[in-house]
């Protein structure tokens, strides 16, 4: 985790570069998500280090977050769950499944939650709805048809966090909203999912997924513009507007298994094919008119815009395509290659009448290849070397008019993995080296900032240590070490070896847990974690230092057959600690010691 984008959403680090996310394999970005992810309807979460164009598209260079969502069952299910906590935290939710008819091929699933909370920020509160039903029909043994919805609406308002003075966070409450809370956005979400799967034979299968999603976000916000040189008196700047978006997507895979020989193989072809459309309104408030003293706030405004005002207005429309191949090969039981690439092109317009100068064009296309093999001298132990490349689109306007390119990325990793212990204890240890090309940067011999050069490139090597297993009947553990050195290797608005900001470079993480075998206490169930974070640079000018921090988190719990009672305690020291940054004016912190309950009954 590295920031929140104005307590909007989770945005994750990995690598040293921020990771894209996906849901169900399609991708989420602003056109799409616009604020944070609801979670009463995931059935997990997969990370993928490294470049993943070949598979998911247009994504940075370090990793990919995939949310797999719940699908119907086949026998009756039924969770109620209500959960309470620190500042005023109130969240019913239930999932239910069933199946439609006797044989189950016909079912459906909901997952509903509702949440009201208050936050260790003053006067911050929050307040969602989240529904999301699905049906899935077994037309046949071999045909499957999914479709899946989600509705959130979600009331908030954009908490940038503190300010930086000097080298260092300003030493205020970590309670204190530098800004206007009274001033929220309200925030629409909804996704639709319509996926077939066929297995024309044992060797031969279909997926195809179409999605549809549309948003929109409405309200204002007054918050940190530029702190004085008094180092006290923040100027405060803030809008009033609109945003609304739709996108539509439409995956294919086809996936065949076959033999040349005493060689198998899994060769995967697909494509995709996606339209984004938005459009946005807004008016700014004047800097000048409102200010804050960070020490000692009164909390009196001046600036009062609502969002029907006639604002200035602009669209935004992005295509995009990709065609992708790729072939998992077994030369023997211990010898493994993967071969793939995929071909994307991608195309936006953005378009404001009121600033026809702010008009951008963006066409690119970019290869991503992909190539890794596996070999196990013996049964336990793998020996593992990848190379992969990403692309990633980005807008902008050039000096002399051509179009921008988009971002690249390329990844060396070469590791090994474990298996010991009967199975019971697998390890990874991993060495990577990522270079990121194509970073817009100001070009040094146009004065004006709206046009930039591509010669920006950022550069990320590291080491990471992961453990995870089983070590006694009931007690397991999870693990992970992380060296991450990741810097400025070449810019014209940065200086060269700046670190990159948000990336510690070195991170520990111990997660353990035991569940009592005994009778008597049978169900009862115990964990605790260690998270440590080393420090990190506040901004790409490294102008400040976030300091470095441990937390302690614990949970205890007791299930019988239909019953659950959890309790979370988080921050268990309440250390005062930051969570990441993106600027001298916006310094995420992180929650002090807070806990919740949980109970939850099943039938």
């Amino acid at each position: 985790f590295s920031e929140n984008s104005g307590g909007r959403d989770s945005l994750f680090n990995v690598r040293g570069f921020e990771a894209n996310q996906y849901k169900n394999g399609f991708l989420e970005d602003f056109f799409s998500k616009r604020t944070e992810t609801e979670i009463a309807n995931v059935e997990s979460i997969e990370i993928l280090k490294g470049p993943a164009s070949v598979l998911f598209g247009q994504s940075q260079p370090s990793g990919t977050v995939n949310i797999v969502t719940k699908k119907p069952l086949k026998q009756p299910y039924f969770v109620a769950s209500f959960t309470a906590g620190s500042y005023e935290l109130i969240r019913p939710s239930f999932d239910i499944s069933s199946p439609l008819n006797k044989d189950g091929s016909l079912a459906y699933r909901l997952n509903f939650a509702f949440e009201s909370a208050d936050s260790f920020r003053d006067a911050v509160q929050t307040e969602r709805v989240f529904v999301a039903p699905v049906i899935r029909w077994e037309i046949s043994d071999r045909t499957t048809v999914t479709l899946e919805g989600e509705y959130l609406s979600d009331k908030r308002p954009i908490d940038r966090g503190i300010v930086a003075i000097g080298d260092e966070p300003a030493d205020v409450p970590a309670s204190r909203f530098l800004g206007d809370a009274t001033k929220k956005g309200e925030f629409d979400e909804y996704r639709g999912y319509l996926s077939l799967n066929h297995e024309f034979s044992d060797r031969f299968t279909l997926n195809s997924s179409f999605r549809i999603t549309s948003s929109r976000e409405e309200g204002q916000s007054l918050e940190a513009d530029t702190l004085l040189e008094d180092n006290r008196t923040l100027l405060l700047g803030g809008f009033a507007g609109g945003q609304y978006y739709e996108t539509y997507t439409w995956q294919n895979d086809l996936i065949s298994k076959f033999n040349t020989g005493a060689i198998n193989h899994t060769l995967l072809f697909g494509f995709e094919l996606s339209r984004k459309t938005g459009i946005y309104y807004d008016n700014f408030f004047e800097t000048a008119e409102n200010s804050l003293d960070i020490f000692n706030p009164v909390y009196e405004f001046t600036s009062n815009l609502e969002p029907d005002i006639a604002f200035d207005d602009g669209t935004t429309k992005a295509n995009g395509f990709g065609i992708y191949l790729q072939d998992q090969i077994a030369f023997t039981d211990n010898l493994k290659m993967v071969l793939g690439g995929r071909f994307d092109t991608y195309e936006s317009k953005d378009r404001n009448p009121n600033d026809p100068e702010s008009d951008a064009d963006t066409e690119a296309d970019a290869f991503s290849p992909r190539i890794g093999i596996v070999y196990q001298p013996i049964q336990p132990i793998s020996l593992y070397a990848n190379y992969s490349e990403s692309f990633f689109p980005q807008t902008g306007r050039l000096t002399g008019g051509d179009a921008v390119k988009p971002e690249i990325g390329e990844q060396y990793e070469v590791g090994v993995k474990a298996d010991v212990l009967d199975n019971r204890i697998s390890s990874t240890l991993a060495f990577y080296d990522i270079t990121k090309s194509n970073v817009l940067t100001d070009d040094p011999n146009n004065p004006d900032p709206d046009f930039s050069i591509q010669v920006g490139e950022q550069k990320s090597r590291g080491a990471e240590l992961d453990v995870t297993g089983n070590i006694l009947y009931g007690w397991d553990i999870i693990a992970s070490y992380a060296y991450t050195d990741a810097k400025i290797t070449q810019d014209n608005s940065f200086p060269v070896d700046n670190r990159l900001n948000n990336v510690p470079f070195n991170t520990v993480s111990l997660w353990t847990n035991y569940e009592f075998q005994q009778s008597a206490l049978k169900g009862l169930e115990i964990g605790a974690g260690l998270f440590f974070v080393d420090e990190r640079e506040g901004d790409l000018d490294n102008s400040f230092s976030v300091p470095s921090y441990t937390r302690v988190d614990a949970v205890i719990s007791y299930t019988t057959d239909n019953l659950r009672l959890a309790v979370n305690l988080k921050n268990l020291f309440d250390i005062e600690y930051f969570d990441g940054s993106q600027s001298t004016t916006s310094i995420t912190l992180g929650e002090p010691f807070n806990v919740q309950g949980t109970l939850s009954v099943n039938w």
